[in-house]
C-alpha cells in the first residue's frame, strides 16, 4: 500500500502550479487592446485551439466521474460522446461561417445583428448566470477529491477552502495578466498533465491487477462491462444510441456553438477553415479521452472486485492514495487541479468578454479599440475571478454532489433555449426580436420544470404521478427539447402578426 501524500508529491504539485502561473504570465505579457486580450488577435494555430477546447470542457468532474460511470456500468457513455462529434460538425458548417463574417468577439453579437440589442443582452446575461454557477461548482467540486487524497495530513475543514483559494487566486493572476493567449497556452499544458495522469493510471492498474490488462478485459467482457451500444429507445436511459447521437449532438451544438466559453476560442483561430478543423478535431480527441478514462474505470472495477462505494467519485481518489507510487500521487493530484484550472481560466475570460462587449460597450458607446475598453475588460476579468472563487467557497460541503447535479442541469436547460434562438435567427426569416425573446423565455421556463421535475415531485405531495414522465427524461434529451420548444414558440409568435420577410443571418 502506498504511503499516501509525500514530500515528493508536494514538490510535483508546487512545481506544476508555479510553472503554469509563470507560463500564463509570460505568454500574455504583451497585450495591445481588447481584441488582443479576448481573442488573442486571432493568431492562435488550429491545433492549439483544438487542445484548448478539449481542456476547457474537461473539469475535475470529468477526471473523477467518468471512471465511475464504467465502474458501475459499461462503455455506453461513448454513444453520447459520438454524438458530440456530430454536433461539432453541425457547428462547423452552420454557425462558424456566420461568426467569421465581421469582427465578432462574442457569440451574442450575431444575435444583435439579426434581432436587436435586447436579444443580445438577454442571451449574454443567460450565459453569464449559467456559466458563473457552473464554474463555481466545478471549482468547489475539485476540492472534494483533493481533500480525499490529502487524507489526514491536512484537516478537511482546511483542505477544502485552501484548495479553492489556491486554485482561484493563481488562475486569476495569469488570466488577468495574459488574457486569451495565457488561457490557451496554459490549457495545452494542463491537458497534457491530466492525459498523462490517465495513462499513468492505466499502466499502474495493469501492474496491480493479477494477469494485467488481458485479465481485466477478460473479466470485464464476461460481466458485460465492455458493452458500448444500446439500440433501445427509452427516453429515461441516458446512454443509448439515440440519446447519444441525437441528444448528444444537440448538446454539443449548444455548448460549442451558443456558449461563449467555446465560441471565444474558435474566434481566436486564424481563419474559418482553421476554426472548423479545430472544433471537429476536438470531438475526435474528446472521444479518445473519454475512452481512456472509461477504461480506467474498468480497471478500477477489476482491482476493487466491484465493491460498493458511498459515491463513485471516491473510487479513483481511493486508488490514487492506495496504489500510486510517490510522485505519481502528486501528478494525479496535479491532473485534477489542471482539469479545473483550464475550465476556470476560460470561464473568467469568456465572462469578462461577454460583460465588456455585450453590456459595457453598448452602454458606453465605446469601441473595441478604445483603451478604456481594454482596461474595463481586465477589470471584468478580475471581478469574475473573485466572484467565481467566492461562489465556490460559499457552497455547503455536505451538499457537494447534489449541487453539482443541479448546476449541470441548469446548463442543460439554458443551452436548449440559447441554441433555439440561434436557429430561429438562421432558419426562420419571419422571426423578429419579440419572437426570439418570447421563445427563449418560454423555453427556459418549461425546461426548468422538466429538469427539476424529480425534485418538484418530492416537494409537493401528490405530484409524483403527474410529474413522473417528465422526471424520467434522461439528461441528453434536455437540449433537444429546449431547442424545439424555443423554436416552436418563436415560430408561432411570428405567425400571429403579419410582417414582411427579412434576410437571414448572413
Amino acid at each position: 500500500m502506498n504511503a499516501g501524500f509525500t514530500v515528493l508529491d508536494a514538490i510535483v504539485i508546487v512545481a506544476y502550479l508555479a510553472g503554469t502561473t509563470a507560463l500564463g504570465m509570460w505568454v500574455g505579457r504583451r497585450q495591445s487592446g481588447s481584441k488582443d486580450y479576448f481573442v488573442a488577435g486571432r493568431e492562435i494555430p488550429w491545433w492549439a485551439v483544438l487542445f484548448s477546447i478539449v481542456a476547457t470542457e474537461t473539469s475535475a468532474l470529468t477526471f473523477i466521474s467518468i471512471p465511475g460511470l464504467a465502474y458501475t456500468g459499461n462503455l455506453g457513455f461513448l454513444q453520447v460522446v459520438a454524438g458530440y462529434i456530430l454536433g461539432r460538425i453541425g457547428v462547423a458548417f452552420l454557425l462558424l461561417p456566420r461568426y467569421y463574417q465581421g469582427e465578432i468577439v462574442t457569440a451574442y453579437t450575431l444575435l444583435e445583428k439579426r434581432f436587436g440589442l435586447a436579444t443580445r443582452r438577454l442571451t449574454s446575461i443567460v450565459f453569464m448566470i449559467t456559466r458563473g454557477m457552473a464554474d463555481a461548482v466545478r471549482v468547489f467540486a475539485t476540492a472534494i477529491p483533493v481533500s480525499l487524497i490529502l487524507g489526514d495530513r491536512v484537516p478537511r475543514e482546511w483542505a477544502m477552502p485552501l484548495a479553492i483559494l489556491v486554485l482561484g487566486v493563481l488562475t486569476i493572476i495569469y488570466t488577468y495578466r495574459g488574457g486569451m493567449r495565457a488561457v490557451v497556452w496554459t490549457e495545452i499544458v494542463q491537458a497534457s498533465v491530466y492525459l498523462l495522469g490517465g495513462f499513468s493510471a492505466i499502466v499502474v492498474l495493469g501492474n496491480v491487477v493479477p494477469g494485467g490488462w488481458s485479465e481485466i478485459l477478460s473479466q470485464a467482457g464476461a460481466a458485460g462491462k465492455l458493452t458500448s451500444l444500446d439500440f433501445s429507445f427509452d427516453v429515461s436511459k441516458p446512454h443509448t444510441v439515440w440519446a447519444g447521437l441525437i441528444g448528444g449532438g444537440f448538446l454539443s451544438m449548444a455548448s460549442h456553438g451558443a456558449d461563449q466559453l467555446i465560441v471565444q476560442r474558435l474566434l481566436s483561430s486564424r481563419n474559418l477553415r482553421e476554426a472548423q478543423r479545430a472544433i471537429i478535431g476536438s470531438g475526435i480527441v474528446v472521444f479518445a479521452q473519454m475512452a481512456l478514462f472509461l477504461f480506467v474505470g474498468i480497471g478500477l472495477w477489476a482491482h476493487f472486485g466491484g465493491q460498493s462505494f458511498p459515491t463513485t467519485d471516491a473510487i479513483f481518489p481511493k486508488f490514487i492514495v492506495e496504489q500510486m507510487p510517490s510522485g505519481l500521487v502528486g501528478l494525479l493530484l496535479a491532473a485534477i487541479i489542471a482539469a479545473t484550472m483550464s475550465t476556470h481560466s476560460g470561464a473568467i475570460n469568456s465572462l469578462a468578454a461577454a460583460s465588456t462587449h455585450d453590456i459595457y460597450m453598448p452602454l458606453t458607446g465605446r469601441s473595441a479599440e478604445d483603451p478604456a475598453t481594454f482596461r474595463a475588460g481586465k477589470r471584468f476579468a478580475m471581478f469574475w475571478g473573485v466572484v467565481l472563487t467566492a461562489g465556490a467557497l460559499l457552497f455547503p460541503e455536505g451538499q457537494g454532489v447534489p449541487v453539482v447535479v443541479v448546476a449541470l442541469g441548469i446548463a442543460s436547460f439554458t443551452y436548449g433555449g440559447l441554441l433555439g434562438v440561434f436557429f430561429l435567427g438562421n432558419f426562420w426569416p419571419r422571426a423578429r426580436q419579440r419572437d426570439a425573446i418570447i421563445g427563449l423565455c418560454v423555453g427556459l421556463t418549461v425546461m426548468a420544470f422538466v429538469v427539476f421535475a424529480r425534485n418538484i415531485s418530492t416537494w409537493i405531495p401528490g405530484m409524483a404521478e403527474t410529474l413522473g414522465p417528465f422526471a424520467r427524461i434522461a439528461w441528453p434529451w434536455y437540449v433537444l427539447i429546449g431547442t424545439s420548444i424555443t423554436m416552436i414558440v418563436g415560430i408561432t409568435s411570428s405567425l400571429l402578426v403579419p410582417r414582411p420577410r427579412i434576410n437571414l443571418i448572413k
